[in-house]
């Protein structure tokens, strides 16, 4: 952190202002505000600009800086004068500055709220997007100083700083006079400009992870001169995997004379290296890894694998040992996987990479596979790459990740890769905590537009070491929110595997109807039963009996098929004993041919027991290079039963070197040709009932709701009404007439409930009010309670009032303990709640479900984020279990629900546009035949939590 000296810099140094980012060519920079302290930075940096970029700064030549220029630009109030310097390695590639200035265009202070500004970038660093980054920085802090607009003048032949003020997004005006071309544009974030900043942050991030997962040399740094150990074997791995580049291997303390370890080419230190390295993997003690990353960032390295423990997961002194690994690390550049990672994997044929302990290279496919733990990755793998233990096939890894501690490289980055990586078409991912669940849910969005992502969400803590804002939903909550994302949420990693195999394998079913068939009926029947209780349309169960053929089972999935009223077909097999049975390989070339004559439908097996047709399933789809046929009457073996048709296609000879198995897949396998098989039915339908969800999901996605207009909403009454509310202090509950006002203000009437301390205020209350009326306890542990019987309703004269609140007192103590309201009676209906909370993490969200049991004990509520859609508001007030209740249950008569859609859309307005709402109840909300009555309501006011997201791109902060 710098410090300023200058007695005139009139604001202490803003370190808020420091942040690591992205480049467009995926390696990073630290920007940071200029001090006195770097006049010498700033002369060494100019003199290694080019007189062509010196000209286009300062209009004229300007072969060096003079004396007042050093200070000048070195000197500032951050204020009105703001100067920002991009670093890599502590020496500045960029700079940027504003001027505050007034109507005529003269040096000025607040509250002038134009500046002008401008850019000057190293020729080296050019093309990289820095000035882009400098730009939403620069945009960042004037608006934090309260200047609206840019001003910036460009010579015409500056083509390219005209293109990056041009491609930000911001509403601008461009003039040309006198030679020059004049810019001015508001720093008001624009739906375009988010647009373009995401779009710069995704290319960014997804390139970041391309070079570490496709590098073009690898160095393993700590590989022991004797067999064994972490670095020998990652070595080993990435030697066998037939890693494409060039490979080193590294360790300070070989003898001067050796030249290779294992036919790999073998040095004392990086620096030793004759030629770039992409890639470098540490694995060598904690205590020695920052000298490792010194030598890896002045080779010019460009990403990190950091496989050594002792970090943040080992307490206080390993979380600031990680902390000074990643910002040395950034300091040139580089971006880290872990520490205390397990690897990463790249299967493409043109990489062959192996950069982990994982000692086998799972076979390639269309997943791609993120586990923060190491544990995780290795069982995932696993199950992906092994035919036994019930789903099997032939589709594999197309890149895995383990990040360990997560320290910098996240799940977010990576998923950031994936969302255009034509290499993978479904994403798995095991997240043991969602560090950013606001960016997290912004990314799988737009990622489930495009493919699956399925994930397993552990009820974890943020990453150790992180200095990132934690939410403080319930995970039932964030879960909820990730499901209206788009995210296929299943809770166990085998839940994960089964529906990732399906959607790496099938088509998406077009909607809830299954066909089932099979030669078994009892497990026909508990498939049926299954589909029922995951909310789909099973079809009464087609028994093919026992003694069905291999043309039994084609003729009968053929039909299925081909019926209008089927949208997905599960087949049940169990093995039969006796002559003329159907072989394994036979019955799963039956079920692929039939299945290709119509591709666009999803078919899943259920077998029991019969490992051969999971293997013959996963062998008819297999479009890997094959083994001719023996010659009639060579070496066969001439048996009567041959074995199963995957022994040399899946599994491979025994006998035949392991290198010469297939090791590329095509593009993208016909879906018919890839028929997953399940061991049960529970899982074959479960992993069917979320391919089903999805696809229902993404149709929606597609045709987006609105979020609707209302005439009568006064959102800068409403605007006046909380700032004057907030002047009384920082966080407070207003009272309740303020919260009537406010929630007036969006067309929210709160019936009014007026304080009976005595029976005669009571009795005048319900005069006001008019009879019927409701007598209430409100005291904290009675309020919301009419189990306990703290309330009275239908109360129709003064008789009865007085009698019930005479009830009320012998029953709970005196009115000063019970603090007793008289209400007037709402219409009869169903009770409900509605509340809306602004999280730090995770965004504003608004919550709904029946009030009492349903929602306290059961925790029946359903969420989504802000802002909220009519598509979403409907779907919301469907989504709880108890919702049937809403809809003439049992014949009871169906509510108001548009009414309360409605109500929904409000909440949602008033948190959306005004952020300083920070938490809203409203209970009961009695939703009646006609209309809805809100009982009572509570506002919290406080400023703001920071919005991440509408700020400039940062990396984690350390």
């Amino acid at each position: 952190m710098q410090t300023p000296a200058d007695p005139q810099d009139r604001h202490e140094y803003p370190s808020h202002w420091e942040a690591d980012v992205v480049l467009r060519d995926g390696g990073t920079a630290r920007i940071r505000p200029i001090t006195v302290d770097d006049a010498e930075r700033l002369v060494s940096f100019y003199e290694q600009v080019s007189d062509e970029s010196k000209y286009y700064r300062f209009f004229a030549p300007y072969p060096r800086l003079s004396a007042k220029d050093v200070h000048r630009f070195t000197h500032h109030d951050f204020v009105d004068r703001v100067g920002l310097a991009a670093t890599i390695g502590g020496e500045f590639i960029a700079t940027v500055r504003y001027d505050r200035i007034g109507a005529d265009g003269t040096p000025a202070s607040a509250p002038a709220d134009e500046a002008e500004v401008a850019f000057l970038v190293q020729d080296a660093h050019q093309g990289r997007g820095v000035a882009s980054a400098l730009l939403e920085h620069i945009a960042a802090v004037a608006r934090e100083r309260g200047i609206r607009r840019f001003a910036a003048e460009v010579l015409p032949a500056n083509t390219k700083m005209i293109k990056v003020f041009m491609d930000a997004g911001y509403t601008q005006k461009r003039s040309f006079e006198d030679g020059v071309v004049r810019l001015e544009f508001d720093l008001e974030p624009t739906d375009r400009s988010l647009a373009v900043q995401r779009a710069r942050e995704q290319r960014a991030e997804a390139r970041s992870v391309r070079r570490l997962l496709a590098p073009g040399s690898v160095a393993v740094i700590g590989v022991g001169r004797a067999p064994g150990g972490v670095g020998r074997s990652v070595l080993g791995n990435l030697r066998d995997a037939g890693f494409t580049g060039r490979l080193h291997a590294v360790n300070q303390a070989f003898p001067d004379d050796l030249k290779e370890v294992d036919g790999v080419p073998a040095h004392r230190s990086v620096r030793d290296i004759d030629g770039p390295v992409d890639l470098a993997v540490v694995a060598v003690p904690a205590e020695h890894v920052p000298e490792v990353v010194t030598e890896c960032g002045e080779h010019g390295v460009q990403g990190l694998v950091v496989l050594a423990a002792g970090y943040a997961e080992s307490g206080p002194d390993g979380r600031e040992r990680q902390r000074a690994l990643v910002r040395q690390a950034r300091t040139y550049g580089m971006r880290i996987i872990g520490p205390n990672a397990f690897g990463i994997i790249n299967t493409a044929a043109d990489v062959r990479l192996n950069a982990s302990l994982a000692p086998e290279m799972p076979r390639p496919g269309r997943i791609g596979l993120f586990a923060q733990s190491g544990a995780i990755g290795i069982a995932l793998l696993s199950r992906l790459h092994r035919r036994g233990g019930g789903v099997t096939g032939t589709t594999g890894v197309s890149t895995f990740v383990s990040s360990g501690n997560r320290a910098d490289v996240s799940g977010n980055d990576v998923l950031q890769y994936w969302y255009d990586d034509p290499e993978t078409d479904v994403v798995l991912m095991y997240l043991e905590s969602i560090g950013n669940p606001r960016k997290f849910t912004r990314l799988a969005r737009r990622t489930g537009a495009a493919k699956p992502l399925v994930v397993v969400q552990g009820a974890g803590q943020a990453p150790p070491g992180h200095a990132v804002r934690a939410t403080r939903l319930p995970h039932a909550t964030v879960s909820a929110l990730l499901r209206q994302a788009g995210v296929i949420r299943v809770d166990t990693i085998t839940e994960l595997v089964d529906a990732g195999l399906l959607l790496a394998r099938q088509p998406l079913p077009a909607g809830p109807r299954v066909a089932i068939l099979g030669n078994s009926e009892s497990l026909g029947l508990l498939t049926y039963d299954r589909c029922l209780a995951e909310g789909l349309r099973p079809a009464r169960p087609l028994d093919l009996t026992t003694g069905a053929s291999a043309a039994d089972f084609h003729r009968a999935l053929s039909r299925a098929l081909a019926d209008e009223s089927c949208d997905a077909v599960v087949v049940t097999a169990i093995p039969t004993i006796g002559e003329g049975t159907v072989g394994d390989a036979e019955l799963a070339e039956a079920l692929r041919s039939a299945a290709e004559g119509v591709p666009g439908k999803p078919v899943l097996v259920v077998h029991v027991e019969l490992g051969g047709l999971a293997e013959a399933l996963s062998a008819a789809g297999r479009t890997a290079p094959q083994a001719a046929a023996p010659a009639p009457g060579g070496g066969g073996g001439g048996g009567a039963h041959p074995p199963p048709l995957s022994a040399s296609l899946e599994r491979g000879d025994p006998h035949r070197p392991a290198e010469r198995l297939p090791t590329a897949v095509p593009a993208k396998l016909p879906y018919s040709r890839l028929i997953p098989a399940y061991p049960a039915a529970e899982r074959a339908v479960r992993a069917l009932a979320e391919a089903v969800k999805y696809a229902q999901w993404q149709r929606e996605a597609a045709e987006p709701g609105k979020v609707p207009e209302f005439d009568d909403i006064d959102e800068q009454g409403a605007a006046e009404l909380i700032g004057g509310l907030l002047e009384r202090g920082e966080g407070l509950t207003i009272g309740v007439e303020e919260t009537c006002r406010l929630l007036g203000k969006y067309g929210i009437d709160v019936h009014r409930a007026l304080p009976a301390p005595t029976p005669d205020a009571a009795v005048a209350a319900a005069r006001d009010l008019g009879y019927p009326v409701a007598l209430k306890a409100t005291a904290p542990h009675l309020r919301h309670r009419a189990d306990l019987g703290g309330v009275r309703l239908d109360l129709a004269d003064e008789e009865q009032l007085r009698r019930a609140y005479e009830e009320l007192s012998e029953l709970f103590g005196r009115p000063e303990e019970l603090r007793p309201v008289v209400q007037r009676m709402a219409p009869r209906g169903v009770d409900t709640v509605v509340r809306a909370v602004i999280d730090p993490a995770a965004g504003a969200v608004v919550s709904f479900g029946l009030a009492g049991a349903a929602s306290q004990l059961l925790g029946d509520m359903a969420h989504r984020l802000v802002p909220v859609t009519d598509r979403d508001a409907t779907s919301l007030v469907r989504s709880i279990r108890t919702a049937p209740l809403l809809f003439g249950w049992r014949g009871s008569a169906p509510v108001d629900t548009p009414a309360l859609e409605e109500l929904l859309l409000r909440v949602s307005r008033l948190v959306d546009d005004h952020p300083e709402v920070v938490a809203v109840t409203l209970e009961p909300v009695v939703v009646a035949r006609q209309g809805v009555s809100v009982l009572g309501a509570t506002v919290r006011l406080a400023p703001p939590p920071a919005r991440d997201d509408l700020g400039p791109r940062t990396l984690p902060a350390y």
